[in-house]
């Protein structure tokens, strides 16, 4: 499988913007579909965004929409998730995943990263 390892979690004010990376390893991610979801205290794991082998498909939760932006560099095998305009609702561990089904990706079986903190402060 391919190792994933996120970066660039913190601590931001309402309204600020953070950029987080997911680095991969041992495989080329160009071989799959690459996704970012969260998971708050308490709460289960949740779809955030996700982007086909090729970037010709994108999705967003709705809560995220017109906010956050994933992208995929394949050349330097990382995926990017811009978010701006955080809530502290937006405060979870992020994860990145990777699968070789842009429809199946969020499944335990799916390559996950360890995660990385961001917490939004009002």
């Amino acid at each position: 499988q391919v190792r994933l390892v996120e970066s660039g979690g913190g601590l931001v004010q309402a309204g600020g913007s953070l950029s987080l990376s997911c680095v991969a390893s041992g495989r080329t991610i160009r071989n799959y579909a690459m996704g970012w979801f969260r998971q708050a205290p308490g709460k289960e794991r949740e779809f955030v965004a996700r982007i086909s082998r090729s970037a010709g498909s994108i999705d967003y939760a709705d809560s995220v929409k017109g906010r956050f932006t994933i992208s995929r560099d394949n050349a330097k095998n990382t995926v990017n998730l811009q978010m701006n305009n955080l809530k502290p609702e937006d405060t979870a561990v992020y994860f990145c995943a990777a699968s070789s089904s842009y429809t199946t990706l969020g499944d335990d079986s799916n390559s996950w990263g360890q995660g990385t903190q961001v917490t939004v402060s009002s």
